[in-house]
């Protein structure tokens, strides 16, 4: 980078500031009281994020049948909107009341109501209750989590179940609010089968949408999942769109959950962040959410008589935590270097953005400076974006995050019709003008640049005013 000149840095923009944005963070697991959202309202509105996903917490609002307490919820969602960031609802999970399996698990977690007249009812009565509840305030409503892994459907995962599941809990909330939007599937694996046969019970029909969670050091598995997904889709319903609902990583050895065993640092971390988060706008889905806000116990496989078994700290928050003895998140809330990326991306691709082409080259020479060729096109990630009054292209080398930083250059050859070119650092937000000797003007819009730095995270080179 030193032969650009620093001109400026990404001005951070609140959640307030935004109008249209498809970035949300995760704001999950209250419905098991495991940490204390008012320290973080305000950090999360500062951020910039437009969506947060929430738990509806089943166990936690009915404690006595029929008698529905939404206090506790009312809070989180209000506060949100307050602060100009919509909530949106995954209905979970099961009831002690109903489900004897239940009676035993932390949370009611992975138990689906699903074995007699009663659950089953019960159920749609709640869904009913929660989505008139908070008609206005709430559009968007997942049917439950993770429904193809164990500790999600903890009888045994079944995609028939899941599918009549979802059939059932969609009619109903329609039944109450037919302008809701619904989201099914909610699933974390990279399999066709279960989805395929989920959608074989006729849950396709009332659904808007369906997301998907994807856990990787490898933001290029992305890409082919989104592709997949949206294919099998549209076999079914060709109105139905994606949404990335959970992606994200630890920022430190010795957590519990998704990709516990890496070498994970709070560095590497913002890396996976900032690679994911902008592979998944790359994909066009209906919009993103990072898991999540803060560090704090994973609670999928606790049981109610063993504290210790849902003790199982994981590392996955843009804000980190001390814990106390019953696990629940403590301290100040301090942000890691991976919220400041969030905080840029945000900032950046904030209001209406689209995916778009542009006539981009890049050329296979050789650098003397790093003494080597330069990267092929297919060595790198790269896509492109607009908005009226300006272009972006976003570039990285998609080198293993785990144990290689990247440094080097490449050679591009683009037409454009915009002026103002600049450079962009996502890690620190910092704005480079491209100096006059390393742009060739070619003649009617075409340029090249050489020595275009590239590194492991992602670069975006923008073209007239695409920073707003």
């Amino acid at each position: 980078m030193e032969k650009l000149k620093k001109s400026g840095k990404i001005i951070p923009k609140k959640s307030s500031e935004i109008k249209h944005s498809k970035i949300s963070l995760g704001f999950e697991r209250l419905d098991r009281d495991v940490f204390d959202p008012e320290k973080a309202y305000d950090k999360v509105a500062d951020c910039g994020v437009k969506k947060v996903r929430l738990q509806s917490g089943w166990q936690r609002t009915e404690k006595e049948k029929g008698v529905y307490d939404f206090d506790w919820l009312d809070s989180i969602v209000d506060n949100f909107v307050k602060r100009d960031i919509e909530p949106w609802m995954c209905l979970c999970y099961g009831n002690s009341l109903y489900t004897e399996q239940a009676k035993e698990v932390f949370g009611a977690v992975g138990c689906p109501p699903i074995f007699s007249e009663e659950e089953k009812q019960a159920w749609i009565n709640y869904v009913k209750a929660t989505v008139v509840h908070y008609k206005n305030r709430v559009n968007y409503f997942e049917i439950w989590n993770e429904p193809d892994g164990i500790w999600c459907w903890k009888h045994g995962v079944n995609a028939t179940e899941l599918g009549e599941f979802t059939l059932a809990t969609a009619k109903a909330i329609k039944e109450v609010n037919p302008a809701a939007k619904i989201i099914g599937g909610v699933v974390c694996l990279r399999k066709l089968d279960f989805l395929n046969t989920a959608f074989k019970t006729g849950m396709g029909e009332y659904l808007d949408f369906i997301s998907f969670h994807e856990y990787t050091h490898d933001e290029r598995n992305v890409f082919e999942k989104v592709e997949n997904f949206r294919a099998l889709v549209k076999m079914y319903n060709p109105d139905i769109e994606l949404i990335q609902g959970e992606s994200g990583t630890q920022s430190r050895r010795g957590g519990h959950g998704a990709l516990w065993d890496g070498a994970w640092t709070e560095e590497i971390q913002a890396k996976q962040l900032a690679r994911h988060t902008l592979a998944d706008l790359m994909t066009d889905v209906h919009f993103t959410s990072y898991f999540s806000c803060m560090d704090m116990i994973e609670a999928l496989n606790g049981n109610v008589n063993d504290k210790a078994s849902y003790l199982d700290y994981g590392y996955f928050g843009i804000l980190g935590a001390d814990f106390d003895e019953d696990g629940r998140s403590t301290g100040t809330y301090y942000k890691k270097p991976s919220y400041y990326v969030l905080q840029n991306i945000c900032s950046l691709f904030a209001e209406n953005i689209k995916v778009c082409t542009q006539p981009i080259f890049v050329h296979f020479l050789y650098s003397s400076p790093q003494y080597e060729n330069q990267l092929h096109r297919y060595e790198i990630t790269s896509g492109s974006f607009e908005r009226e009054g300006g272009k972006a292209f976003v570039y990285w080398y998609p080198s293993n995050i785990m144990t290689t930083s990247y440094n080097s250059s490449i050679t591009i050859e683009f037409c454009t019709e915009y002026k103002d070119i600049k450079l962009i650092d996502i890690m620190d937000g910092s704005v480079y003008d491209i100096p006059e000797e390393m742009l060739e003007d070619k003649g009617d819009g075409v340029y090249v640049i050489k020595e275009l730095p590239i590194k492991d995270t992602p670069l975006i080179l923008t073209f007239g005013r695409f920073m707003i």
